[in-house]
């Protein structure tokens, strides 16, 4: 099986990137510029597109893939040695696996020490760094990033639970493995922006598109009350509910 990496970024030198974050193996850049090009050297292939947003970078890097086995990466990652043979040992052992989810150091995240197949309780954690699939399995049930949602459209992100819900919709197999096959590299996130009035809006538009509007309403109630520490510096608990319910209700 081959493994292809998938990266999205924005007027990136694409050589500078793939030599900065350690990948090896085949890899696919969509890199939105100015421009509308295409190149390949060996087994690093970039995409030059004028578009814009992240979930229709990340179509179109799914459209153009070529691997039997994707992974999902960011600009601000640097991969294990190893990585390949992690991921595909991984699949090997996991053969029901569609979708396997792996740990990527030094993120803010904290993980479980076993195997565990998600639900749509359990993969609202899990972030696009993460996610490997077999492409056979993504294109053959069409199943596409929502191009509402993401950076440069959505303050709240979300656009990688939508895709995993989507999966699991369809019946799509989805596991967590603890095995580390990279590490962030620590930065300013490129699409949170601060516990604004905008991103709790953008959060209820996020969280009704998979649960509905009764689901997403008590959802946010549990989300509010469990990060209250983490935003009541910026946006009191009312305001924030009210703009959650704002884009919940809209």
């Amino acid at each position: 099986m081959q493994i292809e990496i998938l990266i999205s970024c924005m007027h990136q030198d694409t050589l500078s990137l793939i030599k900065r974050t350690n990948i090896t193996g085949h890899v696919l850049v969509v890199n939105q510029c100015t421009e509308n090009d295409y190149s390949e050297i060996g087994n690093q292939r970039v995409i030059f597109s004028s578009e814009r947003g992240l979930s229709r970078s990340r179509n179109m890097a799914l459209k153009n893939a070529k691997g039997d086995i994707c992974l999902i990466c960011d600009d601000d990652e640097i991969m294990y040695n190893d990585y390949e043979m992690k991921i595909l040992n991984a699949f090997e052992e996991q053969k029901d696996a569609d979708i396997i989810a792996f740990q990527i150091d030094d993120a803010g995240k904290t993980y479980i020490n076993k195997k565990k197949k998600l639900n749509y309780l359990t993969v609202l954690k899990v972030a696009s760094w993460q996610i490997a699939f077999r492409r056979k399995s993504i294109i053959n049930n069409n199943i596409w990033f929502d191009e509402t949602l993401g950076s440069g459209v959505s303050k709240a992100g979300g656009e990688e639970v939508k895709f995993l819900y989507d999966c699991l919709k369809r019946g799509l197999n989805i596991y967590f493995v603890p095995i580390s096959i990279g590490r962030m590299i620590e930065g300013e996130s490129k699409w949170f922006n601060g516990w604004t009035k905008e991103y709790f809006f953008d959060r209820g538009i996020f969280t009704v598109k998979l649960m509905g509007k009764i689901g997403a309403f008590l959802y946010a109630l549990y989300f509010l009350i469990f990060k209250y520490n983490l935003y009541k510096k910026d946006i009191s608990f009312h305001n924030a509910l009210f703009f959650i319910c704002k884009g919940i209700f809209k």
